[in-house]
């Protein structure tokens, strides 16, 4: 890949301002020790220390921590039938998309992606830490294992290979066999409901769509119906997520399954009528 000096002065000016009151204290202290020596060896001082305590911070954020693992084992799952497809590479933008990441944080998500397709990483370094860090947070698990059956579905159906892959991260998170199945049966019901009701698909079919995106049966009373979807709006409300963990970045993606599980509690309320 050629050398592109204006970007790579783009990056530099982007990452001195990120650490600028770091740099000018340092700067200062060193000046009034030193004089002009002092000056630059005190900035640089400033920035390193600015940016290791960054580092140490990221490393602790479950919030940050949550981003990596997201688009890490995205890469995994699309490069474990050997191939990445373009339905995956889209899905992936979607998600960035969604997020609405600056240019800088597009460019992380993309290195985490390609350094999750290395058969060679392990990712119990990554997603143990994560599993720790959300142990008492089950709702924002649960939205990092549908984020992954998404990627999974992106083109078609789970694969063995994918599931593999989905299974080990479940295992290392501590979220249960028995509920990753129920979240699969969940995750499908739900892109069954958009893409059918995209189509325009016979109202019965949507209808049963809709039960299954509840977690429910038809023959549930009113009471049961209600309760499903108290419950999973629940577990995937907006602002609850972020203040348990997840990135503030993927509001977007909590809110779209929020308004899914209205749009098919709405369906069924509206065929009981």
């Amino acid at each position: 890949m050629a050398f592109d000096a204006e970007q790579k002065g783009a990056e530099l000016g982007s990452t001195l301002k990120s650490h600028s009151t770091s740099i000018l204290l340092g700067g200062l202290i060193g000046l009034f020790t030193g004089g002009l020596w002092g000056l630059m060896f005190g900035g640089f001082v400033g920035f390193m220390i600015s940016r290791g305590l960054r580092s140490v911070v990221r490393s602790i954020n479950p919030q940050e921590a949550f981003f990596k693992a997201t688009f890490t084992v995205m890469g995994r799952i699309a490069k474990a039938d050997g191939r990445v497809t373009e339905d995956e590479i889209q899905f992936a933008r979607d998600v960035m998309l969604q997020m609405r990441l600056d240019e800088s944080r597009k460019r992380q998500a993309i290195e985490y992606f390609t350094e999750g397709k290395d058969a060679d990483l392990d990712l119990s370094r990554l997603i143990r830490p994560l599993g720790m860090m959300l142990k008492h947070r089950p709702s924002v698990k649960l939205m990092f294992v549908e984020i992954l059956l998404q990627t999974a579905m992106a083109d078609g159906e789970v694969s063995s290979p994918e599931m593999q892959v989905i299974e080990e991260v479940c295992e290392y998170l501590d979220f249960g066999a028995n509920t990753v199945e129920e979240v699969i049966a969940r995750v499908k019901a739900q892109r069954d409901f958009y893409q059918h009701g995209q189509a325009g698909v016979d109202s019965e079919v949507l209808l049963k769509d809709a039960y299954a995106v509840l977690g429910v049966e038809e023959s549930a009373s009113d009471a049961e119906v209600k309760k499903a979807y108290r419950r999973q709006m629940s577990q995937h409300h907006p602002d609850k997520l972020v203040s348990k963990g997840l990135p503030e970045e993927m509001i977007e993606l909590a809110k779209e399954k929020s308004q899914e599980i209205q749009a098919a509690y709405e369906r069924i309320k509206t065929a009981r009528k």
